[in-house]
């Protein structure tokens, strides 16, 4: 495993919609889990959602709100964040990350995650 890479961010209204993807680096094995994350300016890092890379079950945090959905395509070793409804509270940098582990306890925590994508930054104007 390495960095994965995002992309899919920018500049969007409010009520609108983006999709973010985040492509793995190297092999994925069954016991990892994809995890997306965001940071606004002067805010601590929170958990948005993860998804296990080979069941794909998925968790979401209070940030997602019924409007986001986080999946991935083991196929093209790629997970994706689509994000509706858009608010300009949404507005932050949105980070993939990559664990080694599918417990749904410990996935919200950034501790877990080896590898961390660059981040795309959403920007949701009013």
């Amino acid at each position: 495993q390495g960095q994965p890479v995002e992309s899919g961010g920018g500049l969007v209204q409010a009520g609108g919609s983006l999709r973010l993807s985040c492509a793995a680096s190297g092999r994925t094995t069954s016991d990892y889990s994809m995890g997306w994350f965001r940071q606004a300016p002067g805010k601590e890092r929170e958990f948005v959602a993860a998804v296990t890379w080979s069941a794909g079950r998925t968790y979401y945090g209070a940030s997602a709100k019924g409007r986001f959905t986080v999946s991935r395509d083991n196929a093209q070793n790629t997970g994706y964040l689509q994000l509706i409804s858009l608010e300009p509270e949404d507005t932050a940098v949105y980070y993939c990350a990559v664990a080694r582990s599918t417990l749904s306890t410990i996935l919200p925590s950034p501790q877990v995650y080896t590898y961390w994508g660059q981040g795309t930054e959403v920007t949701v104007s009013s």
